[in-house]
């Protein structure tokens, strides 16, 4: 049972993990942010790979209280975000990921979890 936006948060890294999510990694953003608490940022191989780790984590985490506010992107674009409110799923390609630099962006915030 999930009780709170972290253990959302960590599930969602660790779902990712069991589906080969590459980089996989978990910020704290609460002491930087007023719109989210969590951002979990991850990379698949391929198109195929980033809408099967979209559809994985949405299907596991869909009987939580946590609700997915918004979906934007899709595979075809390189990444898709997965709104849950107080936690914010990034999941890129590998050039889109390189591109948009997150990690490098949001650098004051702390790292809970990281999976190569």
């Amino acid at each position: 049972m999930i009780n709170n936006a972290d253990e959302f948060a960590r599930k969602t890294a660790e779902i990712a993990s069991e589906h080969q999510g590459v980089e996989i990694l978990l910020l704290d953003i609460t002491s930087i942010a007023d719109f989210a608490d969590y951002f979990v940022i991850m990379t698949g191989e391929n198109k195929r790979h980033i809408e099967a780790l979209s559809d994985a984590i949405t299907t596991a985490m869909k009987n939580t209280e946590f609700k997915l506010t918004s979906k934007e992107g899709n595979s075809d674009s390189g990444w898709i975000l997965l709104d849950y409110g107080d936690i914010i799923i990034h999941i890129f390609g590998s050039e889109q990921r390189a591109y948009f630099q997150l990690e490098e962006l949001w650098e004051d915030a702390t790292a809970l979890i990281r999976i190569q």
